[in-house]
């Protein structure tokens, strides 16, 4: 095992090609599978750039998780304290076992499917009032956002007129400019309502998924971090995959008439456009003992930054993986990560996005952007990748 001398430590790439909003930084696909990182704060670990080291480190329990374990590898914001009660993103075997089999059933393909016709109903009911509205309009407040915030608030029996007041406090919990102190107090805000409403469902249950975890051994902390968790996940993530795949879509005429001429393709694109964008583009491990991963040695307490966006486009794991191809199978992309952790909420999104994306495109035929591409402000400062505005018109 042989490890870098510091000088061929490297600074993550986080500028995309000029006009190539979803390409992810050139740099990446010249750096070797593991590479010596120096991160915002000082600490010096590894980036992970390939599918198979990527997927290696996410099923290897001796890296850790923890936040408070590990060093961010976007922004310096401070040391991040230890998860609190019911967030299962940042806590390893056996509280996040307990967690993931108290959730896996609550989440299964059988259960999304179900959800269906009512996304369904959900999706038309905001087509038709863009069609009553006329264009343009900015797709993220007339459908990219509306549409996941509606189906999550259902789920979890949140009232509908609630979500607005969640959308700020989870934008900044995914800004990486914002402090740790900036996060947490948004994430505080989320909290706070969900303590309330979890009180309000364990007097009065109702028919969602909130009220059927009332009956479980979670407490009422637990509880309303596991219901603040995945309240703020299920909202930004799906959202700028609609925004940001439909921007995908127009940007690439040629996939976009095949969609339109054959909605059946509509699972082949959602995971086409997961291992195209990358929006959850960079993740961290932190190790927990001395190990060895692709020859080198990997020290406890070091953090390995792993770049999902070049790992989706690794050309060892996908052919020609710049090419935007919705044919494509691309099963086994990283887009829901992989391994324990691997996202308890996939079978949703993709029910989402299965519904949303092809009747968006057929419901109107004409559907384009209302401003240049080049004008389409992208979030780049964010832990979540996509647009701040999309503006169509039809």
């Amino acid at each position: 095992m042989v490890n870098q001398p510091l000088s061929e430590a490297v600074e993550l790439p986080t500028t995309r090609p000029p006009g190539c909003p979803f390409d992810p930084p050139a740099e990446l696909a010249t750096l070797p599978s593991l590479v010596r990182m120096n991160f915002p704060d000082g600490h010096r670990g590894w980036l992970a750039t390939t599918h198979a080291t990527a997927r290696a480190v996410f099923a290897d329990p001796r890296f850790s998780v923890r936040y408070e374990l590990g060093h961010n590898p976007l922004s310096d914001g401070g040391a991040m304290p230890a998860a609190l009660p019911g967030d299962m993103l940042g806590v390893d075997a056996p509280e996040h076992t307990r967690y993931r089999k108290l959730l896996a059933g609550k989440f299964t393909v059988r259960r999304m499917a179900a959800l269906t016709e009512r996304v369904e109903q959900i999706t038309a009911e905001h087509l038709d009032a863009m069609a009553r509205t006329g264009g343009p309009v900015d797709l993220i407040d007339a459908f990219a956002f509306p549409v996941p915030a509606l189906t999550i608030c259902e789920l979890l029996g949140v009232p509908a007129e609630d979500r607005d007041s969640f959308r700020e406090s989870v934008a900044v919990v995914n800004d990486h400019e914002a402090t740790v102190d900036e996060r947490m107090a948004a994430y505080a805000k989320g909290e706070e309502y969900m303590r309330a409403l979890v009180a309000a469902k364990r007097a009065d249950p109702t028919d969602d998924l909130l009220s059927d975890l009332t009956d479980s051994d979670l407490d009422a902390d637990e509880l309303t971090g596991v219901g603040t968790l995945l309240l703020g996940a299920g909202l930004d993530t799906t959202a700028n995959m609609l925004a940001l795949g439909t921007f995908a879509l127009l940007s690439h005429p040629d996939q976009l008439a095949e969609l339109r001429a054959r909605p059946d393709l509509g699972n082949q694109t959602v995971e086409e456009l997961m291992r195209y964008l990358s929006i959850v583009h960079t993740t961290s491990r932190t190790a927990l003992a001395d190990l060895e991963l692709d020859g080198q040695l990997i020290k406890s307490g070091e953090t390995v930054a792993l770049s999902l966006q070049a790992a989706n486009r690794d050309p060892a794991r996908f052919d020609e993986p710049d090419t935007f191809d919705i044919q494509r199978s691309a099963v086994g992309h990283l887009g829901f990560g992989h391994g324990p952790h691997q996202c308890l909420g996939q079978q949703l999104a993709r029910v989402e996005m299965r519904v949303a994306l092809p009747a968006l495109v057929t419901r109107f035929p004409t559907l384009r952007l209302a401003v240049p591409a080049e004008d389409i402000p992208l979030r780049h400062d964010m832990d979540i990748y996509g647009v701040h505005r999309l503006p169509v018109t039809w």
